[in-house]
Order: structure tokens, then sequence, then C-alpha cells
């Protein structure tokens, strides 16, 4: 738990440097994703999630992009946060596994319950598999103890 929730929240980070040039990678995913959702005329809805809005009317296309670029303003948000810890707070990075973890496991598991028709596979549908298992791995290793720290 001394990992997850430190006493004292600094920029000293003890655990394998994997884990910490991984995290600056999903930072740095996190931000573009968003920034995709936010300025791309169909918010990524249909030129990356493969959703067909050429089949919706154009009011209910309108509030799928808009929807996107909801979503992309709170992944923006998640990114500044992950980029002030990753530049700040280097000892809450076990703990922002924990939330990529969950968020990308609440993402699979509200597919399974209100799922949608693709034109294709997304590649977010694959990214959450990946992030799942990923995360996990990532968070062990952020909480190893090598002899030096970063």
């Amino acid at each position: 738990m001394k990992y997850i929730f430190p006493k004292q929240i600094t920029n000293i980070y003890t655990g394998h440097p994997i884990a910490l040039y991984a995290f600056y990678l999903i930072t740095g995913i996190t931000i573009f994703r968003s920034l995709i959702h936010i300025i791309a005329p169909d918010g990524g809805a249909q030129s990356i999630a493969t959703i067909p809005l050429d089949t919706y009317s154009i009011e209910s296309a309108n509030t799928v992009v808009f929807m996107f670029g909801l979503w992309g303003i709170s992944q923006l948000l998640l990114g500044i946060l992950f980029l002030i810890i990753a530049v700040r707070y280097k000892a809450l990075i076990p703990l922002m596994y924990l939330f990529i973890f969950i968020e990308y496991s609440l993402r699979l598991i509200l597919g399974f319950f209100k799922p949608i028709t693709l034109a294709g596979i997304a590649p977010g549908g694959i990214g959450n598999y990946v992030f799942i298992i990923l995360s996990i791995i990532l968070f062990f290793l952020s909480i190893q103890n090598p002899k030096t720290t970063i």
C-alpha cells in the first residue's frame, strides 16, 4: 500500500525504469488521442473507431461527434494529470497504473452491456485488452524496488 498511497508525494520514483518510460509513452498517447477526439471533424468516430456515421441521420451523427469531443476533453484532462505526475510527482505512478487498469477494464465491461455496431475493427477495442494486461504488468514493475531511484 505504501507504493500506491505514499505518505509523502515526492518526485522520487523507485520502481523499475521500464514502467517509468512506459508511463511517459502512455501519457503521450493519452494526450494525442484526446486531441484527435477534440480536433478531428468526426472526432475519430468513423475515421478511427469505425462507427458508421454516414448511415446515421445528421442529427445523430452530430451527437456522436459531440460525445467524442466531450470524451476527448476528459482524456485531455487525464493526460495533463499524467503529465504533471510524470514531471513532478513520480511517486504516484503506481496509483496511475491502477487507474489505467480500472479505466480500460470498465471500458471492456461497458462494451458488453452497451454494445455498438461498428463497420470494422476499432483500434480502441483491441487496445482495451492490451492496456488491461499491460497496466497490470507495468503496475507490478512500478512497485519493484531496484537498487537505484529515478
